[in-house]
């Protein structure tokens, strides 16, 4: 009997699927028979990318960020309770999924509430410090607490320098059963001549994400090159429009994507770390505009722009002529060894 292991990405932002895309294929690879479970945007991403696997629900978390920065952090408290009833949900609906799929262990990539202790699970995640301004001991000492539910944590990073999320995913005199497991990615750099002058690559959700592509759609009416538009709204089909300069998609499909950034000069984006990581591994130079309060990509797009790796301004910020910059910098490149996929599995094989 091939062992069922249930993939259970969040859904906040296309991210955390998107690094799942590549512990599927290994769980496969490996002779295991992935189970998906997620929803909204991120459970429609994989389906498309897996069609042949089976799904199924788990509880969204419906939390929206604050159209204000300076509210992102009370936007959250505001919406905790919410939340905490998700997370108690989610902790039912997976007990019930076990059973009905009769799973051998679990991969949650930052889902609270999707472990047990009648199986082996993983908590895939890039911040043992969670940052959140001064509560940044509160919201790490929380994050930490529910880490070590799970017999393991899977850090996408290097262990040591250079690595990608610096103090994010490093955190000193911790116990945690934490595996670092290399930086993950779905791509490949291919040597492909260069099609688009900008690559906009949008993700993350409401309504920051919205107001992101106004604002961009707009300002890059005003640039003189080739501007390929990706908005990130994963839809039934893939919709492509033109206006002047501009190439507009709703969504890219996994080659697609990857031959996309492949092709373009650099990259416009959020500064999110499952992005950095894509673009790492690519090797491409990139323009950040974190997502208004978030402190996890502020603290990114800052550390990147230090190292004068990737430029970065907030959201009002920015402006067209930022973009000149960009080729004054050294752009994203980070060895990427594959993971030991025996060594880390060998926990489902346990008897």
């Amino acid at each position: 009997m091939r062992k069922r292991i249930l993939v259970t990405p969040l859904n906040w932002g296309l991210g955390h699927a998107t690094r799942c895309i590549p512990i599927v294929y290994a769980l496969l690879e490996h002779g295991f028979t992935p189970i998906i479970a997620s929803d909204g945007a991120a459970l429609n991403l994989l389906k498309k990318e897996f069609p042949k696997l089976t799904f199924d629900e788990l509880p969204p978390y419906n939390v929206t960020y604050a159209k204000k920065a300076h509210l992102f952090k009370w936007k959250l408290l505001k919406d905790s309770p919410k939340l905490l009833n998700a997370i108690n949900e989610e902790r039912r609906v997976t007990a019930l999924l076990i059973e009905k799929h009769n799973i051998d262990g679990i991969v949650s990539d930052n889902r609270l509430g999707v472990n047990s202790k009648k199986v082996p699970s993983v908590f895939i995640t890039h911040q043992l410090n969670v940052l959140s301004g001064n509560t940044t001991w509160l919201s790490t000492k929380i994050h930490q607490k529910v880490i070590d539910k799970f017999d393991e944590c899977w850090v996408p990073d290097n262990e040591n320098s250079p690595n990608l999320s610096g103090k994010l995913g490093h955190a000193e005199n911790t116990r945690l059963p934490v595996r670092y497991i290399g930086p993950l990615s779905r791509f490949e750099k291919c040597d492909i001549p260069i099609a688009y002058d900008i690559m906009v690559l949008l993700s993350g959700p409401e309504p920051q994400r919205s107001l992101l592509e106004e604002k961009l759609l707009k300002d890059l009416k005003e640039f003189k090159g080739s501007v390929l538009f990706v908005k990130g709204k994963v839809e039934e089909e893939v919709v492509v429009t033109k206006s002047g300069n501009l190439t507009i998609y709703n969504y890219m499909r996994g080659k697609a994507l990857e031959e996309a950034i492949n092709a373009s000069q650099f990259i416009l984006s959020r500064s999110g770390y499952t992005t950095v990581m894509d673009l790492a591994k690519i090797g491409k130079k990139a323009f950040f505009i974190p997502t208004p309060g978030q402190f996890e990509q502020e603290y990114l797009a800052t550390m990147l722009d230090h190292l004068h790796l990737v430029p970065t301004c907030s959201q009002d910020d920015f402006k067209i002529e930022l973009l000149n910059v960009v080729e004054e910098y050294d752009g994203l490149s980070i060895e990427c060894t594959p993971p030991d996929y025996n060594a880390l599995f060998s926990l489902f094989q346990r008897e």
